[in-house]
């Protein structure tokens, strides 16, 4: 990272390295309505974050959430609704989903057939400053038509022309993260809102002239109130620009085990800007461990690999996310089909890809308007799919689900997902917690790992699972022995040896010891950390 910076009157911008037009999103006008954003919204994003550590002990020292009595009067009115989807947002039966850098995935994104590209600045990016940047850079270029790559071989990628390229729904960082490439006051700037900053203001315009318009998807949210502060973050950008209020539509993912509880309020609070809700499978669960890491056997989770979709714990949460929805007259998106097609395992390649056709199936006929998929290869499987649900026409909002009555108590129903827990996942939450991070560290945040494209929540929810063993002595059932620090010690040394072997002295030594050193000290912790990127973040250094 070069020392080279952009200062305006109120803040202070690194230039990143090596990065062509990097200079353009850094503009001073840009800058200029970055702070504008800090200085309006950053206070109150901050109490925010100290709510919810409020919120969670409370809820970790009662064993409860359930749904807030002070906002009954907003459920039980029929009478609202979100505003109507624009056309770009009302058919979503595929979204693909990735990373918005480097340039060759965005192209193979927008050009997969997928109706949406999830442009993903979060969880499935590693955020160096050069990925975050690029990633506005490419997501400028697209809405301009101009997007390209050449590769070293010169292989070249261009937009497609003989077919309409995947609308583009972007996703900031979270809340709770910081952007020290961006100082204000001496300070690092709110991540969310710089990501959201310099894209809206350089592609908002062209999105409109395009016939699309500014799109986002909202992370790690766990209450309205934190809903209703991007809805005035939103008011404030359309009125900034000159632009229609209610041009800004941002879909929710419900992936947050407080957010359950708060769907109809989330939609409410943003019913201007509001597109619809996603349910987050990976993340959700490391929610459940992390707001209940400390309230007793009841929330201790089973193996994360043998806890599926069809769990009622599962069910609950995506019976009532599509209920929501289509009572209010929002999109229900579908989870992740993370498997990446392997042509030379074709026999293991063939029974993934009907696994995925069963789960859109359930998706599809549960109600869900559309899915995600993290590979090209999937999308017509994940269209084929909805296709059939679906036909003509564009989604099945007014499937309003009136069979649906969930409780607070299904909702916290852990023990319904089961309770296997072995050491041999032991071994593998290590494994894949490890790897995935190495490779973050790097610079890379989509990862492939055993088929699957892999990205933080799955690291999270990784490390989370052996915390919450380990602190509550669990006795794995494949082996008799207890999950403690020592017998956890012994097996990261198995996984080092193992990803040693895998990797070789140079990366190992550069990127994989780095990340064993970081999650062996999140899982060993007396306290636990609410979030790896942030101690990760630290790690990745000025890049």
């Amino acid at each position: 990272m070069t020392a080279t910076t952009r200062t305006t009157s109120t803040l202070e911008a690194t230039i990143p390295e090596g990065l062509e037009h990097a200079e353009e999103i850094l503009s001073t006008e840009a800058l200029d309505f970055v702070a504008l954003l800090h200085e309006r919204f950053d206070a109150r994003r901050r109490e925010l974050l100290a709510l919810r550590a409020e919120k969670r002990q409370q809820a970790s020292a009662s064993g409860r959430l359930d749904f807030l009595p002070e906002t009954r009067a907003i459920r039980e009115d029929d009478s609202w609704t979100v505003a109507a989807a624009p056309p770009a947002l009302q058919d979503r039966r595929v979204e693909m989903t990735g990373p918005a850098a480097p340039a060759k995935m965005a192209i193979n994104a927008l050009n997969s057939g997928a109706k949406i590209w999830l442009a993903d600045l979060e969880d499935a990016s590693s955020p160096t400053w050069a990925n975050q940047i690029g990633g506005i850079l490419n997501l400028r270029d697209a809405a301009r038509g101009s997007l390209a790559f050449t590769s070293p071989e010169g292989k070249e990628y261009r937009l497609r022309e003989d077919a309409p390229t995947a609308v583009v729904v972007t996703r900031p960082r979270g809340l709770h993260l910081p952007e020290r490439n961006v100082r204000i006051g001496g300070e690092s700037a709110s991540a969310s809102l710089v990501d959201f900053g310099l894209h809206f203001f350089h592609t908002a315009a062209q999105l409109l002239e395009n016939g699309h318009g500014p799109y986002y998807y909202l992370p790690k949210l766990e209450s309205h109130l934190e809903a209703r502060l991007w809805d005035e973050v939103f008011t404030v950008a359309e009125q900034h620009l000159g632009i229609e209020h209610g041009t800004v539509r941002a879909t929710v993912l419900i992936e947050t085990i407080p957010a359950a509880f708060e769907m109809e309020e989330i939609l409410y609070e943003l019913r201007d800007h509001a597109s619809g809700l996603n349910a987050g499978r990976w993340d959700y669960l490391f929610s459940i461990i992390k707001t209940f890491r400390d309230a007793g056997e009841r929330f201790i989770l089973a193996d994360r690999s043998s806890v599926t979709m069809t769990a009622p714990l599962m069910r609950a949460y995506t019976d009532l996310l599509v209920k929501t929805c289509h009572r209010r007259g929002a999109v229900a998106m579908g989870g992740m089909a993370a498997f990446i097609p392997n042509r030379r395992e074709p026999e293991v390649t063939a029974a993934a890809f009907d696994k995925v056709r069963q789960d859109k199936t359930r998706e599809a006929d549960d109600g869900f308007d559309g899915s995600w998929v993290a590979h090209p290869d999937l999308v017509s499987t994940c269209r084929e799919v909805f296709d059939g649900v679906l036909g003509d026409r564009p989604n099945q909002i007014d499937r309003t689900r009136e069979d649906v009555e969930v409780t607070a108590d299904q909702l916290l129903d852990v023990a319904s997902a089961g309770s296997v827990r072995t050491e041999e996942e032991l071994h593998q939450n290590l494994y894949v917690a490890f790897r995935y991070v190495a490779v973050w560290l790097s610079g890379n945040g989509a990862v492939a790992i055993n088929n699957l494209m892999e990205d933080a929540a799955t690291a999270e929810i990784s490390r989370s699972q052996i915390w919450q063993q380990i602190h509550n002595g669990i006795v794995y059932q494949d082996t008799g022995n207890q999950a403690t620090v020592d017998l956890v010690q012994a097996a990261i040394g198995t996984q080092r040896e193992v990803l040693h072997e895998e990797f070789g002295d140079e990366v190992f030594t550069q990127y994989v010891e780095p990340a064993i050193e970081l999650v062996t000290k999140l899982v060993l912790e007396t306290e636990y950390l609410d979030f790896l990127t942030l101690p990760a973040y630290e790690v990745l250094g000025d890049r």
